[in-house]
């Protein structure tokens, strides 16, 4: 029986305010957007007069007039009864009557772990607005990515396909959203990366329901080891029950870790998530293996250390070890996992949690670090980033193994 292999991924307790793709943010209901149902937009059709027939309007239907447009558009803004907007709209002279609308200014989110990693303040990341992409390539080992999202660099070359559907594209939206923790672009919309512009080489293992098996892993590790001289590191944000073999899997007849040992050897540094099941990471697959970078959860609802911000899309304690993450030696780094914006499938956006949104963003921090390093082994990437991790984190919380690892932070990457 082949054993199964599931993201790393918790969609139970994400309510989303949504994100729309490229034209900025939707108002949740309740939110003020300043525009109410009796506002109108009156166009004329040629030859009317917009004064004339505005004034005309006030008086015969009371029309509040706040706008006349004489240039590019004939016609008039009003605040009018549904009643009048209707008669008004029979008037020979009127080309049609539209309600007036809310729009947002179209502006890039600063999403909460990006903040707290203290990405905005790498030099080699440069989050600015303007798009200047990392040169650097990530592997993204997962559900697929949205192939054509605005706010990737998708290199659509790279894509592999090692589960069912015709392509490399995220039918899920898990591997999407991970892929944009790592590299979304720096571009002025939408979200920001940690790695801004890193080209993302969408390696699809589990199907849209984000399930695998062991055979597809190793085909995503294959093809990742195939191309070892041209992608720096590789996430992967699943797992499944194993254990760790220090003989790289040849001892207990573990194929993944021997594929993955392989893979580090030819130099791809493996990010990995820890797993979101509360319980010892040692029992977690590729989470236990020491030859990647394993990665925990924090818990942090604002962006900055201190704790006290209050719960967002889920119950947790703000600046904690998250409640669900696994823990244990074999977890190398902390980073926050905790209501992650990120982009989504279908070209839009979306707030979840899990260690599986950890990882990138110690994907992202590797990525950055190669960009600089490029010779650097993956057992260096992993000591540099342990280096630069900072104690500044609430602890003793939830983690229960008696070590507070150290949070990621790439501010001098």
């Amino acid at each position: 029986m082949r054993k199964s292999v599931r993201a790393a991924l918790i969609f139970a307790a994400i309510p989303v305010a949504a994100m729309a793709a490229a034209t900025g943010a939707i108002a949740a209901p309740g939110t003020d957007t300043g525009v109410s149902a009796d506002q109108y937009i009156v166009v004329l059709k040629d030859g009317a007069n917009p004064s004339g027939v505005a004034g005309e309007h006030g008086r015969a239907f009371g029309a509040d007039v706040s706008y006349v447009y004489r240039n590019a558009v004939r016609g008039y803004a009003a605040r009018l009864s549904a009643t009048a907007a209707d008669r008004i709209a029979r008037d020979a002279r009127v080309a049609w009557v539209q309600q007036d609308q809310a729009v947002s200014a179209t502006a890039q989110t600063l999403p909460t772990g990006i903040n707290r990693v203290d990405a905005e303040l790498s030099p080699t990341a440069m989050i600015n607005g303007v798009d200047e992409r990392v040169n650097v390539d990530v592997a993204v080992i997962d559900s697929g990515v949205d192939l054509d999202h605005p706010d990737l660099n998708v290199y659509t070359a790279g894509a592999k396909n090692c589960s069912t559907g015709a392509s490399a594209d995220d039918g899920n939206g898990h591997g999407t959203h991970v892929s944009g923790t790592i590299g979304a672009l720096d571009n002025g919309v939408g979200v920001v990366g940690v790695a801004p512009g890193a080209r993302i080489w969408p390696v699809r293992v589990l199907n849209k329901a984000g399930s695998g098996t062991t055979a597809t892993v190793l085909c995503g590790v294959d093809f990742v080891t195939a191309h070892a001289s041209e992608i720096e590191v590789a996430n992967m944000s699943l797992g499944a029950p194993g254990a760790d073999d220090r003989n790289c899997g040849n001892t207990n007849n573990d194929a993944m870790h021997r594929a993955i040992c392989a893979s580090v050897a030819a130099g791809v540094t493996y990010v990995v998530a820890a797993g979101n099941s509360h319980l010892d990471s040692s029992t977690q697959a590729p989470a236990a293996y020491d030859e990647v970078i394993t990665v925990s959860a924090l818990a942090d609802f604002n962006g900055l250390p201190g704790g006290g911000a209050a719960a967002t899309c889920r119950p947790d304690g703000d600046d904690t070890f998250a409640d669900f993450s696994n823990f244990g030696p074999d977890v190398d780094i902390i980073a926050p996992g905790v209501c992650i914006l990120s982009t989504w499938k279908g070209g839009a956006y979306n707030t979840i949690s899990g260690t599986s949104m950890a990882s990138p963003h110690v994907a992202g921090g590797a990525a950055l670090y190669k960009a600089t390093h490029p010779t650097a082994s993956p057992s260096a990437v992993m000591s540099a980033l342990q280096a630069a991790g900072t104690l500044n984190w609430t602890w003793p919380s939830q983690d229960p193994d008696g070590v507070q690892e150290k949070l990621l932070n790439v501010a001098n990457f």
